[in-house]
């Protein structure tokens, strides 16, 4: 169970989800949690649409705290940027392929915000097209805190898949889904911590 404090934070609600300390892959259980999402497709790197997702997620998800803190009185810190990955075949990740990619961008809400809550903010902000408020639940999961560039997860990848998932007993049951710590902006690309996980069944 989560624990609340004054301040909601997701990575300290569920630090061993959002918190994890590096090294080896771990199995974890993954409630079900409500996100705002954004789906598309092709290379993150130079596809307008990724960059317009994201910049709506946040621009949301800024209002909808605001509102929440204006008209609940509670005050909560918004989650990191997350995303689930997928393609016709999973190989295309361990050779990052980019452009085969499928992707749903989203950022977590916590529990007390409502669709009532999320339709007040997008009637504040007009840039929000496509974004849906929906929960996702992933349960048992594998994964594991990398440190790193984005272009060096193929390796890691490869191992979970071919190496980790098999050797017990596990199989695919989800969409791969990565939980971005650090903001790429600010932060030396061999320190990025990622937060790569699949879950399985």
């Amino acid at each position: 169970m989560p624990s609340y404090d004054i301040k909601y934070d997701i990575k300290k609600a569920y630090p061993a989800l959002y918190a994890p300390k590096p090294g080896g892959f771990h199995v974890v259980d993954v409630p079900e949690i409500a996100f705002l999402m954004v789906d598309g497709h092709g290379d993150p790197n130079v596809s307008p649409a990724y960059a317009d997702a994201v910049t709506a997620l946040y621009t949301l998800s800024y209002t909808v705290r605001a509102i929440a803190k204006a008209e609940l009185g509670r005050i909560h810190t918004v989650g990191p940027l997350e995303g689930l990955w997928s393609a016709d075949d999973p190989a295309v990740f361990a050779a990052r392929e980019k452009s085969a990619w499928d992707w749903t961008m989203m950022i977590s809400q916590p529990a007390w915000i409502t669709p009532d809550v999320v339709e007040a903010a997008m009637r504040k902000k007009k840039a929000v097209d496509g974004v849906r408020f929906a929960p996702y639940a992933e349960g048992r999961s594998v994964q594991v805190l990398h440190v790193g560039s984005y272009d060096d997860e193929g390796p890691v990848l490869a191992a979970l898949h071919r190496e980790y998932l098999p050797e017990h007993g596990f199989t695919f049951n989800g969409r791969h889904h990565e939980v971005y710590l650090s903001d790429p902006r600010r932060t030396a690309p061999e320190k990025l911590r990622t937060i790569l996980r699949q879950p399985v069944r």
